[in-house]
């Protein structure tokens, strides 16, 4: 399945080769809690970028490990290239996976998937 989407002014547009999840991530980190987007995984190798102006705009904070993407011409949060953490927040140190705001993709109300809570408030 081939899984597309785009920022509000569709100046940052994506491409996943695979599925919608059948559950969405919330985190409850300080920066995920304000952003607001509810996620879906992928691995690097399933995620393209299609459409991506010079309004593609990166956030780092605290490690600096995740690169938030964001749209600075609508301000939508986009994607994250983030170390594959487990759940108790460790990592190997080489796994990375695509984290994508799925109240982005086309033809999908995020907002009725079901939601599983990450408690990044104290995991990082």
């Amino acid at each position: 399945m081939t899984i597309t989407g785009s920022c509000h002014c569709g100046k940052i547009a994506f491409r996943i080769e695979g599925d919608i999840p059948t559950e969405l991530t919330r985190c409850t980190c300080s920066y995920c809690s304000k952003r607001g987007a509810l996620l879906a995984y992928y691995q690097p190798v399933q995620f393209q970028v299609t459409a991506s102006a010079s309004d593609d705009a990166i956030y780092r904070w605290n490690t600096m490990l995740v690169a938030h993407h964001f749209c600075s011409g609508c301000g939508c949060a986009t994607y994250s290239d983030s170390p594959a953490f487990e759940p108790d927040g460790s990592w190997d140190h080489r796994s990375r996976r695509i984290c994508v705001n799925a109240r982005l993709f086309d033809d999908f109300n995020a907002a009725e998937a079901r939601i599983v809570i990450i408690d990044g408030k104290n995991l990082w």
